[in-house]
C-alpha cells in the first residue's frame, strides 16, 4: 500500500474548463484519484427540467464527453480512477451513457459504479410538517412550498463511495453527496480507515474542502489574482494525503498560479461556518489547530485536524418552483448617463404599471456605478460618467407578467435618451426561477445503496 494517496480535482461546478481533466491526467500521470464537482445547490433543478424533457437525463452530460476524453490517457499503464457526482438526478444513467461512450471508443472494460440514495423527495412530500424540514435560514415550514417542490437531496457521505472503490471500481458516479466526500471516499478504501477513525477523516475533508473549489485553491478568486504567474495556465489542484490525514497542497509543475500561505487560508475558510465545528456527513471537523507550512515551491503541508461524531441528520438541498424572472440590457452613452439610464428603468416599469403587470421584484442597476455592491464600496460620481450600461431584472410568479416586460425594452431605442446603444440580441429570455431551500432529514431515513451495474 502507498504511504501517500495523490488526489486531483479538475471540476469545480458543472461549467468548468472541460479540457481540464485530460490536462491534469497529462501533468500529473501519476494520480491516484480524479475527483470531479459538478454540482452546485440549484444544479440539480437543471437537470429536473433536462429530465422533463428526456427521461433518460438528469445528469452532467458534460461528463460522458469528460470520461472519452481521458479513457486513452487511463490506457496507459494509469493508476488513475475517478470519482464524480456528475450523476445528479440519474447516476444510473449517466453511468449507462458513460459505458456505450467507451464501448464505441474501445475502452469499454473500466469498471463504473454507483451511488444512489440521495433524493429524499419523497420523504418531504410525504410527511411535509416534520420540523426537521423546516428552512434552516428562515425557520419557515416547508409545507409553504411542498407543492412546489423539484428535488430534495441528501448530502451522502464518504462511506457507499469507498465500499464502491473497495469492490474495484474504477469510475464511481454518484449524485448528492458533501463535496469533501469525494475525497475522503478514496481514502478511506485505500487506507483501510474504519469509519469512526475521526481525527484521520478530518484531515482527509479538510484535503477534500481544499481541492473541492478547483482551481481556487491554486490562486483563482484569491485576493492577489493580480501577481499570479500565467493565469491563463493556473494548474488544478493536487493533494497528497497521508495516513495520519494529513496533507500537501501542491499543482503540477509547470503550471500557472501559485499555492502558497495565504491562497491556502483563504480557500480553508472558505464557506466553512463555525471552524470549530465544520460539518460534513464524515465527521464533525474542527479547523482550530491546523499547522500551516510552506515547505516548498508551490507545497503548503496542512496538519493537525481533529474530527469527532458527525451529526445525526445529513444536510438537504431542496428546490422548488418559484416563478419566471428575464434580464434586459441597454448601453447609455453621453452626458448624464446615469440620470438617463435610471429614467428608462422608470419608464419600463411605469409603462408595466399601467398596462396592468406589477412584478412582484424588479431591480433597476447602472453598472458602472457601484450597484453590484450597493452600501459596501463606494461608487464614482455618477455626475462624471459618461457611459453605463442599464440592467432592469423582474421576476413574478405569472409568466405573462416578465413577458410584458421583455416586449417594453426595446422601444427605448426610440423613445429613450440619445445615446442609447447595444440592443442587438433581441427580447430578453425568460427563464424559470427555482428557489433554494436548506433543511435536515434523520440518517436513519436515508439509504444509500452501491453498486456496479451489469449494463
Amino acid at each position: 500500500m502507498k504511504n501517500v494517496l495523490l488526489i486531483g480535482n479538475a471540476q469545480a461546478f458543472w461549467g468548468d474548463q472541460m479540457d481540464a481533466p485530460a490536462r491534469l491526467l497529462t501533468q500529473q500521470p501519476d494520480l491516484d484519484f480524479l475527483t470531479l464537482d459538478y454540482l452546485a445547490e440549484v444544479s440539480l433543478s437543471i437537470m429536473a427540467i433536462q429530465r422533463e424533457r428526456d427521461p433518460e437525463g438528469g445528469y452532467a452530460k458534460d461528463f460522458v464527453e469528460t470520461v472519452k476524453s481521458v479513457a486513452p490517457l487511463l490506457e496507459k499503464d494509469s493508476q488513475t480512477r475517478i470519482v464524480t457526482n456528475a450523476g445528479g438526478l440519474n447516476p444510473l444513467g449517466c453511468a449507462k451513457a458513460c459505458r456505450r461512450a467507451l464501448a464505441e471508443a474501445d475502452f469499454g472494460h473500466h469498471k463504473i459504479a454507483v451511488v444512489t440514495g440521495d433524493s429524499v423527495l419523497a420523504q418531504i412530500q410525504e410527511s411535509p410538517e416534520t420540523s426537521s424540514f423546516s428552512n434552516l435560514e428562515t425557520g419557515d415550514s416547508i409545507t409553504t412550498v411542498s407543492k412546489n417542490l423539484v428535488t430534495a437531496n441528501a448530502y451522502l457521505g464518504a462511506r457507499p463511495i469507498a465500499q464502491a472503490l473497495a469492490e474495484g471500481a474504477d469510475i464511481v458516479i454518484t449524485g448528492r453527496v458533501a463535496d469533501p466526500s469525494l475525497a475522503v471516499g478514496p481514502c478511506m478504501a485505500h487506507f483501510g480507515w474504519d469509519h469512526d477513525d475521526f481525527d484521520r477523516i478530518a484531515g482527509a475533508t479538510v484535503a477534500g474542502h481544499l481541492i473541492e473549489c478547483g482551481t481556487q485553491a491554486t490562486g483563482g478568486f484569491s485576493t492577489d489574482w493580480l501577481t499570479l504567474p500565467d493565469p491563463h495556465n493556473v494548474g488544478f489542484p493536487v493533494v497528497e494525503v497521508h495516513e495520519d490525514g494529513s496533507l500537501v497542497l501542491t499543482k503540477p509543475p509547470g503550471t500557472g498560479g501559485r499555492v502558497d500561505l495565504r491562497i491556502v487560508k483563504e480557500q480553508l475558510l472558505y464557506e466553512i461556518g463555525d471552524p470549530g465545528n465544520y460539518l460534513s456527513p464524515d465527521a464533525t471537523v474542527s479547523f482550530l489547530d491546523l499547522s500551516l507550512q510552506q515547505v516548498g515551491e508551490n507545497r503548503v503541508l496542512v496538519s493537525g485536524a481533529r474530527g469527532s461524531q458527525p451529526p445525526d441528520t445529513y444536510k438537504v438541498s431542496a428546490t422548488y418552483r418559484e416563478g419566471f424572472m428575464a434580464h434586459g440590457m441597454l448601453t447609455v452613452y453621453g452626458r448624464k448617463a446615469v440620470q438617463k439610464a435610471r429614467r428608462c428603468g422608470e419608464i419600463i416599469l411605469q409603462r408595466m404599471d399601467e398596462a396592468g403587470f406589477k412584478p412582484r421584484s424588479a431591480n433597476v442597476e447602472c453598472l458602472g456605478t457601484g450597484d453590484c455592491a450597493p452600501g459596501i464600496a463606494g461608487g464614482p460620481d455618477e455626475n462624471e460618467l459618461i457611459e453605463t450600461v442599464l440592467r432592469i431584472s423582474v421576476a413574478d410568479p405569472d409568466r405573462n407578467t416578465v413577458a410584458r416586460f421583455t416586449k417594453e425594452l426595446a422601444s427605448l431605442v426610440t423613445s429613450g435618451p440619445q445615446g442609447v446603444t447595444g440592443y442587438a440580441t433581441g427580447r430578453p429570455k425568460i427563464r424559470p426561477v427555482f428557489g433554494y431551500w436548506p433543511c435536515l432529514i434523520n440518517r436513519c431515513d436515508v439509504k444509500a445503496s452501491t453498486y456496479l451495474p451489469d449494463d
